[in-house]
């Protein structure tokens, strides 16, 4: 019983002791912080007990002050501008928001056809061409349609895919397939003849946006049916 008692007078003894030594480190650490106050009060005292003669100059204490009113100026900018950030990306974050379930387009080569839907795109061709050939394959890798596009003015061009028909420009070529391909995922590669020689050309796909999410540096992050999370600064255009 007796050794009980002094076990606990011991651990009492070392946590009041423990309590002292964190109110004494907190204390101390409040202590260092120096406010807009006590810099007035040492610089008051400062003032009083200055050498009378060898005084210091007002330049130096308005130096001081000046110094010390820059850094909490600064402190409060940078304060104000991590809530204006904060709130800016929160914003674009609301308004991206209203992506989901629109498409967009991105740079790639790999989109998917959906039920009674299309597969649209951007072909770039830097120069005019005399042939241009547009192959799909599907999921196998294997090709399921060859599309002959002919000649081609250089520029951006617009096609719309369903599956049976290709519509380029906003005109629906003579070009059908026997049957209409299913649903699925499908690589698209555009080859034209530049300078004589085949060259294969970039491509931008829709796909269907699933929803936002906000990167660690604030970008936003579009997560995208078929190809994952794209950051938006690489949509090339909005559907």
């Amino acid at each position: 019983m007796t050794n009980n008692i002094a076990d606990n007078s011991y651990l009492n003894s070392l946590g009041m002791q423990t309590r002292q030594q964190e109110a004494a480190a907190t204390e101390e650490a409040s202590s260092n912080e120096l406010g807009q106050t006590a810099f007035l009060e040492l610089m008051i005292t400062q003032m009083e007990n200055q050498d009378p003669l060898s005084p210091q100059e007002n330049t130096e204490f308005i130096a001081q002050l000046a110094q010390f009113s820059s850094v909490e100026g600064l402190e409060r900018l940078n304060s104000n501008f991590d809530s204006f950030t904060n709130t800016f990306v929160s914003n674009q974050a609301l308004q991206a928001s209203s992506l989901v379930g629109r498409s967009v387009s991105v740079p790639s080569e790999t989109a998917q056809l959906l039920d009674n839907s299309v597969v649209g795109g951007t072909i770039t061709l830097p120069a005019v061409t005399s042939d241009m050939t547009m192959n799909i394959y599907n999921e196998s890798g294997e090709l399921a349609e060859q599309i002959p596009l002919g000649a081609q003015s250089a520029g951006d061009i617009v096609f719309r895919w369903d599956g049976h028909r290709i519509e380029i420009n906003g005109e629906l070529t003579k070009w059908e397939s026997a049957e209409a391909q299913p649903p699925g995922e499908y690589h698209f590669e555009v080859v034209a003849t530049q300078d004589g020689e085949p060259q294969q050309l970039e491509t931008a796909l829709t796909a269907n946006v699933n929803s936002v999410t906000a990167g660690a540096n604030g970008q936003l992050i579009l997560n995208l049916a078929g190809l994952g999370a794209v950051n938006i600064n690489d949509v090339k255009q909005f559907n």
